[in-house]
């Protein structure tokens, strides 16, 4: 009677054992192959950036600007034009950079105090060509140039948002540092929005620690998928040379800036006609408001945009087009990102009671 019972028993644990020793060998194969993937992983060499370098290094370029400058006479030579007449002594100067291919028509992206003035510009390619290049258009104000050649098929740089970049995300600056050729230097992003740096009048540098040197300036700072984020601008040295702080001007205004001069041969933004200063503390506290921020204005253009809204000298700025104005940094952004012909909204304070009134922008006159 109990035999059938015994051996469906029997029968059940001999099933038990099974499945367990089943999922002892699964469960072991899986820490076997845990253990091989850690050991990939721990033996697998640092990632490289060559694919994104070998991406965009075709669209950087090394420039030769040469400028013609008067030579330093000796004092022996100042002595002798006491007495007679001699000619000026000239000669030429390479002042070298880089440049990115911002589009396949030919047209390259460099700063402006890389060419301005240069009397015979060259342009070097990825692949040792040297091609004869003319200015298209300046802009100061961004130290931004465009040039072209006369070669049309070129390589462009692939274009990143650089809105997203981040601090902290690793970059490659790409140029020609010193002339020795072209050289790809690793850093990461240490800041965004960096201005009120005093080396433009617009700024909104993107801050890296690759190191950017003579020579540097114009060339590409690009992400890791080989997509440009700025154009290598500047650093930040007391000495000249490289010290840890570099500025890029990011893509995107870049982009603005290059199509404005391909379509105007200019940059058109827009002008208010005012100049003021920045309040501090002393000041607010002689006229009363310590709790206030703004642009004091001390004075205003005959017929300007401003004086046509109501501005008068004395009044103090606090808002444009509902936007917070600290400083003159902030009215300058704020009027430039306007074009001729928008009405903005001007918010401020005049003998101590706020009002409100609009102004219609002009074009920014040339220096």
């Amino acid at each position: 009677m109990n035999k059938p019972h015994s051996t469906r028993f029997l029968f059940s644990w001999a099933l038990i054992g099974l499945l367990t020793g089943g999922v002892i060998i699964a469960f072991s194969t899986m820490d076997s192959n845990i253990f091989q993937a850690t050991q990939v992983n721990l033996n697998k060499a640092p990632d490289s950036y060559a694919d994104a370098v070998n991406k965009a290094a075709i669209s950087v370029v090394s420039i030769n600007a040469y400028h013609l400058v008067k030579e330093k006479q000796s004092l022996l030579s100042e002595n002798q034009q006491l007495t007679q007449t001699s000619p000026a002594k000239f000669k030429i100067r390479p002042n070298k950079g880089s440049g990115v291919i911002i589009s396949s028509d030919g047209y390259i992206v460099t700063n402006n105090h890389v060419v301005d003035g240069a009397q015979k510009i060259e342009v070097v390619l990825h692949n040792g060509r040297t091609l004869d290049a003319q200015i298209i258009g300046l802009d100061p104000d961004t130290d931004l140039a465009v040039i072209s050649t006369q070669l049309k098929q070129l390589p462009a740089v692939t274009i990143a948002n650089s809105n997203n970049t981040q601090v902290g995300d690793i970059v490659l600056a790409i140029g020609n540092p010193f002339g020795i050729g072209q050289t790809v230097t690793q850093g990461i992003i240490s800041a965004t929005g960096r201005d009120r740096v005093g080396l433009n009048t617009y700024e909104n540098f993107i801050q890296t620690d690759a190191a950017i040197n003579k020579g540097n300036s114009g060339g590409a700072l690009i992400n890791t998928q080989g997509e440009i984020l700025g154009i290598n601008s500047a650093i930040y040295s007391q000495t000249g040379n490289y010290l840890g702080i570099s500025f890029a001007i990011p893509i995107n205004l870049v982009t603005d800036v290059v199509k404005q001069i391909i379509e105007n041969g200019e940059v058109i933004r827009g002008w208010l006609g005012v100049e003021g200063v920045d309040l501090n503390k002393q000041m607010l506290q002689r006229i009363g408001l310590p709790d206030i921020q703004g642009v004091l204005i001390t004075d205003v253009f005959d017929r300007g945009p401003a004086e046509m809204g109501g501005i008068r000298v004395g009044d103090i700025i606090t808002h444009i087009n509902k936007s917070i104005i600290r400083d003159t940094r902030d009215v300058l952004n704020a009027i430039a990102d306007g074009r001729p012909g928008d009405k903005i909204q001007i918010n401020g304070i005049r003998e101590r009671q706020s009002f409100v009134t609009q102004a219609t922008l002009e074009q920014r006159p040339n220096e």
